[in-house]
């Protein structure tokens, strides 16, 4: 019995010197009073899909033991899991090591960066301090953890990630097309008659089949004849002026007879306009210019020289041996009336061409006019399948890129992709605008970023694709820039995460979604104003009742988690 007591006593002794050879190390595990930590910001916020935070702790006097290592681990604890992060470690001022030294008579502080990748769990999380004594050969855990934050403000994850595709909405079609068909009839010197030999020339009689078909034709809209009749430079002014004047007088008949065989009324409408130039000087000069007659440059002089019809026939008609050449090969080709008949081509009707489509008889048409008349359906499928059909056709790069476009707004990003493959080496900037949008909604941001980067050109759309990017890049101040004049959700977004809180309350108060009142109901937090927030609130859970568990945690409205009515709206 003796020896066992022995034991025991032995045993207590040994137990006494190891809590004399710790200093003390135990108490460390109570916080004394005087320490503190903090954390910024508080709550923690992500930006960039990263949160960043520094945490900063002051150590009082007289508590951290001189041969101790503390280490200081911050963990979120979230739904589903938890994260610890980067350890920082303190060591007494007799510790061999490099870690930052707590001094024991003084105390000291310390501060500690972190950072991590965001997960939408970590919404609703809480940040901790846990901390283990290393002593000699011991680990000895603190009783409790130190609760430092709770919970993630988020509020650049409400962002709207919806791109906007680009259509290609130019054609070249042209309801009211002009048309014209011109022939000339020539006339012997001083003569005005219109001679059978004149009307058995092909322009001429091209020009008759022109108009008897064109003025009877319901899909041309005809606009008239007009004749212009000449009498060459040669021969007193005055007999060419009458002379002018006669042929064309003549020619206006002869066109008149056309009418009457089409049994057309030209006394309702005058189709026929006359204009009559007694010396067609304008052009003896420009056939001048295109001959190779002898002298031509010296006649050409004559011309420029005298502006006196009389002293320029004069001039010419010394030059003896050219003045034949003249007389035989261009002064006849000036005895003439011109005659130009101009008609509109009238192309279908808006109403006709929808019918066309909507009932699959639009193969006749041109491509200008369907893609004119795709516009005009409403029906997104069949705008697809009109759409299909002419890029299998043409391999028009419009009817490619509408397609995808149409498909982009239906949010069917498989078919969308399909459809762009087809245009893949397209500089197009809508094509790579809409590419952007699919690889944007995918989920591949830099690839996103670099296509709408490529894309200015396809509008003021790209502008707000880019825009999305900035706001999740945490590039805000772009972002504003970006989204300027667009109106939308995003736009005040990026106004209050750079802290224009007015400008913000003012674009939210133009978006009537339920991201919209959302938006106004955190500016109402950011204000102080109760009322705001609850009136907002209400009103864009009643739109989307899925934003109430967002609110339930949402750190904006953390001031109001206790307001009974605050309670009643996301309970």
């Amino acid at each position: 019995m003796k020896r066992i007591r022995f034991q025991h006593l032995a045993f207590i002794a040994v137990a006494a010197l190891i809590l004399i050879g710790c200093g003390g190390v135990e108490k460390m595990k109570q916080l004394p009073e005087g320490v503190s930590f903090k954390l910024t910001p508080n709550p923690l916020e992500v930006h960039g899909n990263k949160v960043k935070a520094t945490i900063e702790g002051v150590i009082p006097a007289k508590y951290f033991n001189k041969k101790a290592i503390v280490d200081v681990t911050p963990v979120l604890i979230y739904q589903g899991g938890e994260l610890p992060l980067t350890v920082k470690v303190l060591q007494g001022e007799e510790v061999q090591a490099n870690n930052q030294v707590i001094n024991y008579e003084a105390g000291g502080s310390f501060k500690h960066e972190v950072e991590f990748d965001y997960k939408d769990e970590m919404f609703s999380s809480e940040l901790e301090l846990r901390f283990v004594i290393s002593y000699k050969d011991k680990k000895i855990p603190f009783d409790a953890p130190y609760k430092l934050g709770k919970g993630v403000l988020a509020t650049y994850k409400l962002v709207d990630i919806d791109p906007k595709p680009t259509m290609l909405k130019d054609n070249k079609f042209e309801r009211i097309v002009p048309d014209k068909k011109e022939g000339q009839i020539n006339f012997v010197i001083s003569k005005a008659d219109v001679r059978k030999s004149e009307l058995t020339k092909e322009e001429v009689k091209m020009l008759q089949d022109f108009i008897a078909k064109s003025i009877v034709d319901s899909t041309k809209e005809f606009k008239g004849v007009s004749v212009s009749a000449y009498a060459s430079p040669d021969g007193p002014e005055a007999d060419n002026e009458k002379l002018s004047s006669e042929r064309g007088k003549s020619t206006e008949k002869w066109v008149n007879d056309i009418f009457k065989k089409a049994k057309v009324d030209t006394k309702a409408t005058n189709y026929v306009t006359v204009q009559s130039t007694s010396e067609d000087w304008e052009g003896f000069q420009s056939l001048i210019s295109a001959s190779d007659v002898q002298d031509k440059e010296l006649i050409l002089r004559v011309l420029s020289m005298y502006s006196d019809p009389a002293v320029r026939e004069k001039e010419i008609k010394n030059l003896s041996k050219v003045y034949l050449v003249l007389a035989e090969k261009i002064l006849p080709q000036l005895r003439r009336s011109k005659m130009i008949a101009n008609i509109n081509l009238v192309g279908y009707s808006d109403e006709q061409l929808k019918a066309m489509i909507e009932g699959n008889t639009y193969d006749s048409l041109q491509l200008e006019e369907i893609m004119y008349g795709v516009t005009l359906i409403a029906d997104a499928d069949k705008k697809i399948e009109v759409y299909n059909k002419v890029a299998a056709k043409y391999n028009d790069i419009r009817a490619i890129n509408n397609v995808a476009y149409l498909y982009l707004v239906k949010k069917d990003l498989a078919n969308a992709k399909v459809a762009l493959e087809k245009a893949a080496a397209s500089t197009e900037p809508s094509i790579i605008n809409n590419r952007g949008c699919v690889t944007l909604l995918e989920g591949d941001i830099d690839g996103a970023e670099k296509l709408f980067a490529s894309a200015t050109n396809a509008g003021p759309d790209v502008k707000y694709n880019l825009g999305i990017i900035a706001v999740i890049k945490n590039q805000y101040p772009a972002a504003v820039e970006y989204l300027a004049g667009s109106d939308s959700f995003n736009q005040g977004l990026s106004l209050l995460l750079v802290g224009k809180t007015d400008a913000a309350k003012n674009t939210f108060q133009k978006v009537d979604t339920a991201k919209g009142f959302y938006g106004l109901a955190v500016v109402g937090a950011r204000m102080t104003d109760e009322s705001m927030v609850l009136n907002n609130l209400r009103t864009a859970i009643g739109k989307d009742a899925a934003l109430k568990a967002r609110a339930k945690n949402d750190l904006e409205f953390r001031n109001y988690f206790q307001n009974d009515a605050f309670k009643a709206i996301v309970e």
